[in-house]
């Protein structure tokens, strides 16, 4: 064997050690999540993701996975399984927290998802009930800028990470290999592609969940759907937006309903932005905006009225 060859092999082999002590590291923190539903009056129990121990006593998982279930227990890497209870959980960004008492787990040491570039080696873990835990490798494929849910829930950053999530890796963690911290919680995107919500977005929906039990979301009270605006309108009120949004339902003494808002209008801008469709008005909707009084511009009888909407929480 030439030196060359013999100091490849001798890379390859640290290399393989490494991600073998971290996959070993990192396991101890995730947990084997299983749900127990009734289906057609028949009990069920099935493992349904994973969990990462995030904080002390405090795991995250999924929350696609675990659905309206009776019952969650979780399995510890040293083959231990314990109940746990629902602290909270937030569909639009995939994030369920749950509570595990007085159990001694070591904690996850968590990183910064925004600091991984296209390329960068990554590792998808999962525990299982009976083969303990299992690893995935990949690379980064993508990254990208904050993107919202199909659900409106806020993602700080797009997240693609090309490898295989099995049976049980969703809400399992996504980990950086050079420095074995988790950066993210992987889920199931379109297809069956694997996403990962970024270490930020998980902390944020958590301090909410802790602090108040629930994630509070703008509130307008109104039914809404898109609806293209003709030429000769656009060009009469002088607007760069194609569509809008026409207002279908105000509900009574909602926000929008206050505000002067009528069934016909179409609202066209919010907050100084264009709204072209649903999508539009719901970006807006987030956390911070409860509370906060937004300008709305919109079309009435061929006029364009501007009001203020104080904005509830749903």
């Amino acid at each position: 064997m030439s030196s060359s060859e013999s100091s490849m092999s001798s890379m390859l082999l640290t290399l393989s050690n490494n991600l073998a002590d971290t996959v070993e590291q990192v396991g101890r923190c995730v947990v084997a999540v299983n749900v127990r539903g009734s289906h057609r009056g028949h009990w069920r129990s099935r493992i349904s993701s994973s969990g990462i121990h995030w904080r002390s006593g405090i795991i995250i998982t999924s929350d696609e996975t675990i659905k309206r279930s009776e019952e969650i227990t979780v399995t510890l890497a040293d083959g231990r399984t314990v109940s746990v209870t629902v602290l909270g959980r937030d569909a639009t960004t995939d994030v369920a927290v749950l509570k595990l008492q007085d159990v001694d787990l070591p904690v996850a040491e968590i990183g910064d998802a925004s600091t991984l570039k296209v390329g960068h080696l990554v590792l998808a873990l999962a525990q299982g009930k009976e083969n303990g835990v299992t690893a995935s490798m990949g690379v980064v494929s993508a990254v990208g800028d904050a993107w919202r849910s199909m659900s409106g829930g806020l993602i700080d950053q797009f997240l693609r990470p090309d490898l295989n999530l099995y049976s049980g890796f969703p809400g399992g963690p996504l980990v950086e290999v050079t420095t074995g911290k988790v950066v993210g919680m992987n889920t199931s995107g379109p297809r069956n592609m694997a996403l990962t919500i970024p270490a930020s977005t998980v902390n944020r929906v958590l301090d909410q969940l802790l602090s108040k039990g629930r994630i509070g979301r703008g509130y307008l009270g109104l039914g809404m759907q898109p609806v293209r605006l003709p030429d000769t309108l656009k060009s009469t009120l002088n607007l760069d937006s194609t569509g809008g949004v026409i207002v279908i339902n105000v509900e009574p003494n909602g926000p929008a309903d206050k505000a002067g808002v009528m069934i016909g209008d179409v609202l066209v801008a919010m907050d100084g932005k264009p709204v072209s469709d649903t999508g539009d008005v719901q970006a807006l909707l987030g956390t911070q905006s409860v509370g906060k009084t937004l300008k709305v511009q919109l079309v009435r009888g061929g006029a364009l009225v501007e009001l203020a909407i104080a904005v509830g929480e749903k």
